[in-house]
């Protein structure tokens, strides 16, 4: 291999965004916390009994992870910019509504009309059944 080789196979540092470093961090954090309880359980394998590590692992409370107010700013503002990006830069959608409609006096009446004569025929035959 020439140094050319070498040279295009690495990622420059800075190229890194935060998030991918950070991602990578838990990542081998979790892996560590996986490597530690396997060596744990195979001294425990080697010692016939509960090693100090894994009694401590089984009561200590897990401690929860705080972020501070700019760091989670910062993540707002880079989702932000993501969907941004995945939107593109598409024109705000305006909806014309259309105007309402209103019912004329002539509409109204024949309405009425058809109503007081259903309502005629249905007291006539409700009268015709008693």
């Amino acid at each position: 291999m020439c140094k050319d080789d070498l040279g295009e196979r690495q990622m420059p540092i800075n190229r890194l965004d935060r998030s991918i470093v950070e991602a990578a961090i838990l990542g081998f954090e979790s892996r560590k916390k996986e490597l530690d309880n396997q060596i744990a359980d195979l001294r425990q394998m080697l010692n016939g009994g509960l090693t100090s590590s894994v009694a401590l692992a089984e009561t200590a409370p897990r401690k929860r992870r705080k972020m501070s107010a700019s760091g989670r700013k910062a993540i707002a503002e880079a989702q932000r910019k993501r969907w941004a990006a995945s939107k593109g830069k598409s024109e705000p959608v305006t909806t014309t509504s259309k105007p309402k409609r209103k019912l004329s006096e002539a509409g109204k009446a024949a309405i009425v009309a058809a109503l007081k004569k259903r309502w005629a025929a249905k007291r006539a035959e409700a009268a015709k059944l008693i």
